[in-house]
């Protein structure tokens, strides 16, 4: 099992800026992807940013501009810049890691139990 540890959420007011963080300590396992997706009350889970082992990052069209995704490789984490804070930028955020096991010699996917980022309106 892969527990991924997030933190950096909270309140911000609209024009803001927070810093999500999310690590996953350990070293049975080699991480491939990582990134952050977000769940606003009534909607389903999306795509906010996602970046490579190798560093090529992908965003979601509503967060490009505002935010940038990075990751330390060495330890395990990534972390997710995001400026200029709307209100419809509220949700639960969730870490998600792409791993291979070496234990289980298998391909997996985890989440974090997800941090909570509101902007009021």
């Amino acid at each position: 099992q892969v527990q991924l540890v997030e933190s950096g959420g909270g309140l911000v007011q609209a024009g803001g800026s927070l810093r999500l963080s999310c690590e996953a300590p350990g070293s049975s396992f080699r991480i491939n992807a990582m990134g952050w997706y977000r769940q606003a009350p009534g909607k389903q889970r999306e795509l906010v940013a996602t970046i490579s082992s190798g560093g090529i990052s992908n965003y979601a069209e509503s967060m490009k501009g505002r935010c940038t995704i990075t990751r330390d490789n060495a330890k395990n984490t990534v972390h997710l810049q995001m400026n200029n804070l709307k209100p419809e930028d509220t949700g639960v955020y969730y870490c998600n890691a792409d791993v291979w096991s070496n234990v289980r010699l298998a391909h997996e996917v985890y989440w974090g139990q997800g941090t909570q980022v509101t902007v009021p309106s």
